[in-house]
């Protein structure tokens, strides 16, 4: 039986994540200290008992959820037959997988926000959800629109989130709407991320990366950039570094996924989004599958 771990990205922090994995298992509180050590502060104070403001500063969403994958699987002990992550959670995944150390991770992963929201601060973006739309029409609608905007997060069937400039992102929601999409939701974000606006964050992390150390993972880790699975070093750490401006893959990881036979996927890390994504695309495949029959 294939078991595959998916990893969830920035925004499914909460106040109270990885307290009891902390407090009951001795490796793991390890760890986490570890991490306060090498972040400079004591992320795991406000993990733990900080307000919803204080997880949502930039230098604390992205390694607190990091962190707390890891964690999870930690706890978990066991070696899955394939990872991958959603955007942000594709970092998780590559500790996981043994193709990076989790300081390396830990490391990317904070210089990796910071240079996102110096980018967001720089050049202002958008990013919205439309809903009840094919991929294809999305991405009409984006190319026929003025601006920089263009498909980001391909979450599943019918939901698919468009990011760049603000006017470009407003005008097509208007165009989606008009297309027949039954919502085009403005997302609560600070900026456009897997867009071509954050090439600037995307040049500086690629020089981290660089520098970093990628092994050979126990596993083949589906990476957002091709959907594809992969185990060399090199095109993992390509890959990567062309994440931040291209699009989140994830509808097709997981079409990927259940073509390659899975037979579970398991969540790991605060939320429980990816389940409901992964639901809903197996449940198209399997429609489509006896379509063809």
């Amino acid at each position: 039986m294939k078991h595959f771990y998916v990893f969830p990205g920035q925004g499914a922090q909460y106040t109270g994540m990885g307290k009891d994995l902390y407090d009951t298992n001795a490796e793991v509180r390890q760890m986490m200290e570890r991490a306060n050590e090498i972040l400079g502060f004591r992320l795991t104070d406000i993990m733990f008992e900080g307000t919803a403001e204080e997880l949502r500063q930039t230098k604390v969403t992205q390694p607190a959820v990091f962190l707390h994958s890891v964690a999870m699987a930690k706890a978990l002990g066991v070696v899955p037959d394939a990872v991958a992550g959603h955007s942000l959670g594709e970092f998780s995944a590559l500790v996981v997988a043994g193709a990076l150390s989790f300081e390396e991770g830990l490391r990317l992963v904070s210089k990796r926000a910071l240079a996102m929201q110096a980018c967001c601060e720089a050049v202002p973006g958008a990013m919205a959800a439309i809903l009840a739309l094919d991929d294809e029409t999305v991405e009409a609608v984006c190319a026929a629109t003025e601006g920089v905007v263009v498909a980001a997060n391909y979450n599943c069937p019918g939901q698919l989130v468009i990011s760049g400039e603000q006017g470009a992102v407003e005008a097509a929601c208007v165009k989606a709407k008009e297309a027949g999409a039954r919502r085009a939701m403005p997302l609560p974000v600070g900026g456009a991320f897997h867009s071509p606006l954050m090439e600037p964050a995307r040049e500086e992390l690629e020089r981290a990366i660089a520098e970093a150390t990628f092994l050979t993972p126990r596993c083949p880790i589906y990476q957002n950039v091709d959907a594809r699975p992969h185990t060399d070093p090199e095109t993992i750490q390509r890959n990567l570094i062309a994440q931040l401006t291209a699009p989140v893959r994830w509808t097709q990881i997981v079409c990927q996924m259940v073509s390659d036979g899975v037979a579970q996927i398991t969540e790991l890390g605060p939320g429980t989004v990816l389940q409901g994504l992964v639901k809903k695309t197996a449940a198209e495949v399997a429609v489509e599958s006896k379509a063809s029959l």
